[in-house]
C-alpha cells in the first residue's frame, strides 16, 4: 500500500512538471510573434519610401495639375500618412498586448499618450476606423475626378465604403453593449 502510494506521488509530480513545461512553452511561443511585427516595421520602411517617391513626383507636376488633380496628390500623401500611422499604432498596440511590454519606450519622453492604453478590442476599433477613412479618402480622390472615373467602379467603391461604415458602426456597438453587461 505504501509503496502505491509513493508511484502515485512521483506520477502526480511528473505530471505537475509536464504540465509546467507545457505552459511554459505555450506561453513563451507568443515571441514568435515579434516576427510579425519586425517585418510589419519593413512594411512601414517600404511605404516609407513610396511616400517619398509619391511625393517627389508630386512637387515636379504640381505646377501643371489641375485643382483636382492637387487635392487628389495632397489625399495620396494624407492617405500613405494614416496608413503609417495605423502600421505603428498594430505594431506597438499588438507587441504589448501580445509579446511583452516595450522597455526601451518605458522611460522615454517621446513615448505616446495611447501606448500601453490601448486593449484589443481598442486596436480593433481604431483599425476599423483607419479602413473606413482610408476607404473614405481613396473615395474622395475618385470624387474629385469624377470625370475620368469608371461609373461602375465608383458604385463599387460606394458600396464597399458603406460596407466598411456599417461594419465599424456595428463592431463599435457590439462592444458597447458588451462593456455594458461586463458591469
Amino acid at each position: 500500500m505504501n509503496q502505491e502510494k509513493k508511484s502515485n506521488e512521483i506520477e502526480a509530480d511528473n505530471s505537475g512538471a509536464i504540465e509546467k513545461g507545457l505552459e511554459k512553452f505555450i506561453f513563451n511561443s507568443r515571441w514568435i510573434l515579434s516576427i510579425f511585427y519586425v517585418f510589419l516595421v519593413l512594411a512601414l520602411v517600404i511605404l516609407a519610401i513610396k511616400f517619398i517617391q509619391e511625393f517627389v513626383h508630386f512637387s515636379f507636376s504640381f505646377w501643371d495639375a489641375s485643382e483636382a488633380e492637387l487635392l487628389s496628390g495632397i489625399l495620396g500623401l494624407v492617405d500613405k500618412t494614416l496608413l503609417a500611422n495605423l502600421l505603428v499604432l498594430v505594431i506597438f498596440s499588438g507587441y504589448e498586448n501580445f509579446v511583452s511590454i516595450i522597455g526601451a519606450a518605458k522611460d522615454s519622453d517621446d513615448r505616446p499618450s495611447w501606448m500601453g492604453e490601448v486593449n484589443f478590442a481598442g486596436l480593433k476599433l481604431k483599425l476599423i476606423g483607419s479602413i473606413v477613412a482610408l476607404s473614405g479618402i481613396n473615395l474622395l480622390a475618385a470624387f474629385l475626378e469624377i470625370s475620368t472615373t469608371n461609373k461602375e467602379n465608383l458604385g463599387w467603391m460606394i458600396a464597399i465604403h458603406l460596407v466598411f461604415v456599417v461594419t465599424a458602426v456595428l463592431f463599435a456597438l457590439s462592444e458597447r453593449i458588451m462593456i455594458h453587461f461586463q458591469k
